[in-house]
């Protein structure tokens, strides 16, 4: 026989991929699959549903959560942010107090890995622990916590900066016609940049390295010229004072993407990342304990890295389930690396079909 995922339970493999699959994919919480499975005629309280998937995060999918944290450190381009998250029973800490959710991810090279790390603060040296051992590029917004993180060239993102420059525009009157001008322009400048990405969208890294520097190197040192002139100008209080500042402040890291062709203008791609929790938190709102935190950052990026891979969750979750417990102790690398999503071991039936 083989042996069972979870000893001593009713859970099967298939059973927690569904109920993993349910939350973590589609955003429905537990509360309301336990309703949905006592329609059914089944009584499974959200205590054991909850019970079964810290058991499925902690014993068996962060054993792969650890390989794949040891792949992304050897990647030298990255992506990292962070969003908000409320635990409700954090030891020494009031339930309305605020947690984090980081993320990290790799670039548009490689094999795509999508991590997340539950930190009870915002604080900077979580970047830098969970990162230890990693030299490269890393994409980052304007936050300064990501400053501790050694060995690391940060890589500012013009979405943020453009996002300033929008804001800006948006807060004026319309009776406010010379600073609507000089708003357009900052926005125009960032919007040219743009365009130069969307061209080379496809080139290969020399090729986009090229282009940046004939056509994006003098469209930067305008902007650079055109900060500092319009700083004594304007209000720093002001939305587009404090446009002007942040280009200014993040200005080293803006024009990093110039170093290397594989580089990106922006970190859209770790936003987009993050989005799924956040749409999730919207539904489940918020986790009861730090063990529930931690798992719900396991099981996300699981799940995140198998979808960036083509893979169908539910089915790769239900192999994983099935494979993992057959593994025997000490557990060799080289058998966890066959179960990651970008291995080509897995079954034929783990992959969305290509309509």
């Amino acid at each position: 026989m083989p042996k069972p995922v979870a000893p001593g339970s009713l859970a099967s493999p298939s059973m927690l991929a569904y109920i993993m699959s349910q939350k973590y994919v589609d955003a429905m919480p537990l509360y309301r699959q336990e309703k949905q499975f006592a329609r059914l005629g089944v009584t499974l309280s959200r205590q054991t549903l909850a019970n079964w998937m810290i058991h499925g995060a902690n014993r068996w999918l962060q054993l792969l959560y650890d390989r794949m944290h040891t792949h992304l450190l050897a990647m030298d381009i990255l992506h990292a942010d962070e969003t908000p998250l409320q635990v409700l029973r954090e030891p020494g800490r009031s339930a309305g107090t605020t947690s984090y959710l980081w993320l990290y991810r790799t670039g548009r090279e490689g094999p795509a890995i999508v991590l997340y790390d539950y930190q009870k603060t915002r604080g900077g040296e979580h970047p830098r622990n969970f990162l230890s051992g990693f030299h490269g590029y890393l994409h980052v917004d304007g936050y300064p916590g990501y400053h501790k993180v050694t060995g690391a060239t940060l890589v500012g993102c013009w979405a943020h900066a453009r996002r300033k420059f929008d804001e800006a525009l948006k807060a004026l009157s319309d009776d406010k016609q010379k600073a609507t001008v000089t708003t357009r322009e900052g926005l125009d400048f960032c919007n040219r940049l743009f365009a130069i990405e969307r061209d080379i969208k496809d080139a290969p890294p020399e090729e986009r390295l090229k282009v940046r520097t004939e056509r994006s190197r003098p469209v930067l040192d305008a902007f650079l010229s055109w900060l500092r002139t319009q700083r004594s100008r304007v209000l720093p209080k002001s939305t587009l004072g404090k446009a002007i500042a942040y280009c200014l402040n993040q200005w080293e890291k803006l024009e990093a993407f110039l170093k290397d062709g594989r580089l990106e203008l922006d970190n859209n791609r770790s936003e987009r990342s993050i989005k799924p929790f956040v749409i999730g938190r919207k539904n489940w709102l918020f986790s009861n304990t730090p063990r529930g935190a931690k798992a719900s950052a396991t099981i996300y990026s699981i799940i995140e890295t198998a979808q960036e891979n083509g893979l169908n969750p539910f089915a790769y979750l239900t192999w994983l389930f099935e494979e993992l417990p057959q593994l025997t102790d000490p557990i060799d690398p080289g058998a966890l690396d066959k179960l990651l999503p970008w291995s080509n071991s897995l079954p034929s039936n783990c992959r969305i079909v290509q309509s």
